[in-house]
């Protein structure tokens, strides 16, 4: 294949599909896959989904065998947290100023060289805690770098009406490898030993760095400045979003729902207390897996997403959506009321999700798309890392169902607050 076609021809031709009726209208829309370029960027996804949660689940498991200190696991997800941070913000201007295929070929390489230092480390015997932690800080930097590119790249794939579709598409595979990772990792570890989970995971990213390899090339659109992506290309992006208040909008929803009602941190005390006679260990398990399948079925599901036109009223719905379920989720005291409960929220999520991403593809010039992905990773990855801290502290202090609760009310309150005050979002539609 030619990787130097012109970007005129980076979406493919697809024909139109025929309009679909009955239970079809609502199953998931998979035109996006009609697009090879897309195609490939979205299978390569289907492997490392998997085999990312291979090594998400290794090296926390290590770290616990070596230290035998949860703190110590703590320590590494923070670890972790900081270049994710740094490198998305710096990424997405990178993303903005070159090739996005080359960039996603050089940090799929860097990802996959680090999950077989990984693998060498613990078939080595080495067991030092330091050096787990600094491979993981050298993998979440590569993968800060990655994301923005990578997301940024679907805008030029695929066209605007099935950008909905594509989101929703790539958020399913990602979320049913949350589900089905862990659940392999669990089966493999007695069988062939942690430190093979790292060698899968190196393997599977071969994979994403062939499907990446055969993409179009995605260089900056003609006419574009080129830059240098330094501090001051990173400044003109949180300028950018502060002068389109819809995409600052959709940050803020985001923030709202995650921040202040997303409740893992809680299900270990709810499961040991609250679900106590269930079994803990059912419980535990239930309730972690019970937002990621929530997700999935809402993903396959997704048919009326690429009907939907205001797209911002969809994603003040299903904000308000994931506050009810969690308020529900507080309130119940039945287990598997409860699992409905997060399943319910997960559907939110995944709604959410699929309209904030296509707002951030639709809405931002393509210039521009790079550092927007950059900030949303930054969000994606950082908010639910505060709600733990947030609801760790409000459950020690109310009780673990009272912290649920009143935060998936406050959510419904502040992005209901959020609607009436600012119109912008609601007036998006595409």
């Amino acid at each position: 294949m030619d990787t130097s076609e012109s970007t005129a021809e980076e979406q493919d031709p697809a024909p139109q599909a025929p309009r679909r009726r009955g239970w079809r209208r609502w199953a998931m829309d998979t035109r996006p896959l009609r697009r090879p370029a897309y195609r490939r960027l979205w299978s390569s996804t289907i492997v490392t989904a998997v085999g990312s949660q291979l090594t998400a689940v290794a090296v926390p498991k290590q770290i616990y065998d070596i230290t035998g200190s949860s703190a110590w696991v703590g320590a590494a997800s923070l670890a972790g947290l900081v270049p994710l941070i740094v490198f998305a913000l710096w990424g997405g201007a990178i993303a903005d100023s070159m090739d996005r295929r080359k960039l996603l070929l050089i940090t799929n390489r860097g990802i996959a060289v680090t999950s077989l230092l990984f693998w060498l480390q613990a078939f080595t015997g080495l067991e030092s805690v330091a050096a787990l932690m600094v491979l993981l800080a050298v993998q979440q930097a590569f993968w800060g770098l990655n994301a923005p590119a990578r997301n940024a790249s679907i805008a030029r794939l695929v066209p605007a009406d099935e950008l909905p579709a594509a989101n929703a598409l790539g958020s399913t595979v990602m979320q049913t490898g949350q589900v089905a990772g862990p659940l392999l990792a669990g089966a493999l570890i007695p069988v062939i030993g942690l430190p093979e989970l790292y060698l899968i995971d190196a393997l599977a990213l071969c994979v994403t760095v062939w499907a990446v390899y055969r993409l179009p090339s995605l260089p900056p659109r003609a006419g574009t400045a080129v830059r240098r992506a330094g501090v001051k290309e990173i400044a003109a992006g949180f300028r950018y979003i502060s002068g389109h208040t819809v995409l600052l909008l959709s940050f803020l929803a985001d923030i709202i729902a995650m921040v202040l009602g997303m409740p893992r941190a809680l299900f270990p005390q709810l499961a040991a207390q609250t679900y106590a006679p269930y079994g803990e260990g059912l419980a535990l398990g239930l309730l972690f897996a019970a937002i990621p399948i929530g997700a999935v079925l809402g993903g396959l599901f997704s048919g009326s997403f690429s009907r939907a036109r205001r797209h911002g009223w969809m994603v003040i719905g299903a904000v308000v959506a994931w506050g009810v379920a969690v308020t529900g989720f507080g309130l119940s005291r039945n287990l598997w009321v409860g699992v409905a409960f997060l399943a319910v929220a997960g559907v939110a999520d995944m709604v959410s999700m699929v309209f904030r991403g296509a707002i951030l593809l639709s809405a931002a010039t393509d210039e521009m798309r790079g550092r927007m992905q950059g900030v949303f990773t930054v969000v994606v990855a950082g908010g639910p890392r505060l709600a733990d801290v947030l609801h760790g502290t409000a459950g020690s202090a109310f009780g673990p169902r009272t912290a649920v609760a009143g935060g998936g009310l406050l959510v419904v309150a502040l992005m209901l607050v959020l609607a009436a005050a600012v119109p912008a979002l609601r007036r998006y539609r595409v």
